[in-house]
């Protein structure tokens, strides 16, 4: 019983402890109000009472069965990434077994088993393409959802193409919020942030920019610097501003000097955090325009600019 115990971080079932040898009587005991072990789920326990991440993946697994699969969120974490929640351990199970969601575990049956799965301890955990979208698909919020894909391409977590196979042959519930976040990423948005700007800019007046563009001066092809967005007619360009993404004490000098790179040819070069973004939506708008007037009204500038396509948009219709 020690051995199994310790096989599964210290969760254990009622069936297994009596199995075990232990009496009904014994076992009570043990999980009386007060008493030294606590219950998880039905018939699940943790040993000394402490509920950890761990232990919640043990014991919603040990209640799906062997042939239980952890995605979502708590597979996510697995593979060093940022769930933004929910605190439900999703486990997918074949759609011939009969047990039922219970306490913070959500049985979802399925004809579509991973067979790309990694094995952690005891549990079984769905790849990170599967365990991606599906948390994505649990999510309500598309800032969320946009956060996680573009973590997982920045890391090279998965690639988009998996992403988006599994976008086409999954169900068509819930994927609104993974088909849009990697819609932005064949666009070139690289970040929650420059997410949150694209969507300001597509509610506005304004003009659609490129995004992600690298500038050349037109004559000798200097390169110049990438931008966020970038308007080619007024020769404006929106940085945002993430420390997050794109800064660190180290690249503070570079940065610098790339903007004093790209204004040098005239480009209006304007910096929005992503806390103004989204608490001062009227103000960033106002800078945008602005600049963008005054940009159109004079001469083109001689830049050159190439958009920015890692991914190709497959599957997204």
């Amino acid at each position: 019983m020690r051995d199994l115990i310790r096989a599964q971080y210290g969760v254990v079932t009622r069936n297994q402890l009596r199995e075990c040898g232990m009496s009904r009587g014994e076992i009570q005991y043990l999980i009386r109000p007060g008493g030294e072990w606590q219950r998880l789920l039905p018939g699940i326990y943790a040993i000394d009472g402490k509920i950890t991440t761990q232990r919640r993946e043990a014991a919603a697994w040990l209640h799906a069965g062997p042939s239980g699969i952890i995605t979502g969120p708590y597979a996510i974490r697995h593979f060093g990434l940022t769930p933004a929640g929910p605190t439900t351990v999703d486990v997918l199970v074949p759609e011939d077994v009969r047990r039922m969601s219970t306490g913070f575990v959500r049985l979802t049956r399925t004809t579509r088993m991973p067979t790309k799965t990694y094995t952690v301890g005891p549990i079984r955990i769905a790849g990170p393409v599967r365990a991606i979208a599906d948390a994505v698909r649990g999510y309500s919020d598309v800032g969320q959802a946009r956060a996680l894909v573009c973590e997982a391409l920045q890391n090279q977590t998965c690639t988009f193409a998996g992403l988006a196979t599994e976008l086409a042959e999954g169900p068509s519930r819930g994927s609104l919020l993974l088909r849009r976040s990697l819609r932005n990423a064949a666009k070139g948005i690289w970040s929650s942030a420059e997410g949150d700007l694209l969507d300001l800019i597509a509610r506005s007046d304004l003009p659609e920019p490129e995004y992600n563009v690298s500038l050349y001066a037109a004559a000798g092809g200097e390169f110049l610097g990438m931008v966020d967005a970038w308007w080619q007619r007024a020769g404006v360009a929106a940085e945002v501003d993430s420390s997050e993404y794109h800064l660190s004490a180290e690249d503070k000098e570079r940065t610098e000097t790339r903007h004093n790179r790209i204004t040098r040819y005239g480009v209006q070069v304007l910096h929005f955090s992503p806390k103004r973004i989204k608490a001062s939506a009227e103000a960033v708008l106002t800078d945008l325009r602005i600049a963008i007037s005054s940009g159109s009204a004079a001469p083109p500038l001689p830049i050159r600019a190439t958009p920015h396509r890692a991914y190709g948009a497959i599957g997204l219709t």
